[in-house]
C-alpha cells in the first residue's frame, strides 16, 4: 500500500481474551470458550490487517498485563496502554484525549477492517472534525477524531441500533463536522456467524 500524508495514531481496542468475558453473545452458539477463541483470532486478524499502518499503533486493553496481549503487542510492534473509564464511552474518550493532534480509534469486531479504511478516516480528517465508518447494525467500527472532544461520548447508551444517530446528533449539538465512510459489517449475534470470511470459519462449528 502506499501512503502520501501524515498519519495519525491508531488506537485499537482489546479485551483480555478470557472465557465469558468476550463475545458473550456468541455463547449460544459457541460456548464460552468458543466464543473467547473467536475473539482472539479476529483481535489477531485486526492487528494483521493494519500491520502496515505507517503511523504509531497503540494497543489499549482492559488488562495490560495479561500474557496473551502483552506478546501480541510484541509480534505486532503495538505501544500497550491501559484502556481508562466507567463506561466504554470514557473509556474511548479518555485513550483519544491522550493524542492531542488527533487519533483513530478501532475495535476488533469487523473482519473486513484493514489500512485502506483507516487511511480514508484519516484523510477526512484534514476537512473534517470527526471520521467515523459506520457499522450496518446502526453502530460504528471506527471513530476519530482531528482533536479530542469528549462529546460523542459523553452519557451514550451503548450497543443497540441507535448508537450512530446519537452520535451524529451529540456532534452537530457541539459543532464538530462529521465525515462518513461506506458501512462494513461486524460480528456480534450468532447470526453474523455465516459471514465470516473462510479462514474463521473453522471455529464457528455449533458447541456439542
Amino acid at each position: 500500500m502506499q501512503f502520501e500524508s501524515a498519519f495519525l495514531p491508531l488506537l485499537i481496542f482489546a479485551k483480555a481474551p478470557e472465557p465469558g468475558q468476550v463475545k458473550t453473545r456468541l455463547i449460544p452458539a459457541l460456548g464460552a470458550t468458543g466464543a473467547r477463541d473467536l475473539y482472539l483470532r479476529l483481535l489477531q486478524r485486526t492487528l494483521t490487517q493494519t500491520f502496515d499502518w505507517p503511523g504509531p499503533r497503540f494497543l489499549y486493553a482492559t488488562n495490560p498485563e495479561h500474557p496473551v496481549l502483552r506478546a501480541l503487542a510484541s509480534e505486532h510492534g503495538l505501544k500497550l496502554r491501559q484502556q481508562c473509564g466507567a463506561d466504554l464511552g470514557e473509556r474511548m474518550a479518555n485513550a483519544i484525549a491522550e493524542h492531542p493532534d488527533g487519533a483513530l480509534l478501532i475495535g476488533s469486531d469487523c473482519p473486513d477492517m484493514d489500512s485502506t479504511h483507516v487511511l480514508a478516516a484519516c484523510r477526512a480528517l484534514n476537512r473534517h472534525d470527526t471520521a467515523i465508518i459506520p457499522s450496518e447494525d446502526g453502530g460504528y467500527v471506527l471513530i476519530g477524531q482531528r482533536e479530542a472532544n469528549p462529546a460523542p461520548f459523553q452519557n451514550m447508551h451503548w450497543s443497540h441500533e441507535q448508537v450512530l444517530n446519537d452520535t451524529r446528533k451529540r456532534l452537530e449539538a457541539a459543532g464538530l463536522t462529521l465525515w462518513e465512510g461506506p458501512a462494513l459489517w461486524d460480528l456480534d449475534t450468532p447470526e453474523d456467524l455465516g459471514r465470516l470470511p473462510s479462514e474463521l470459519q473453522d471455529i464457528t462449528r455449533p458447541c456439542a
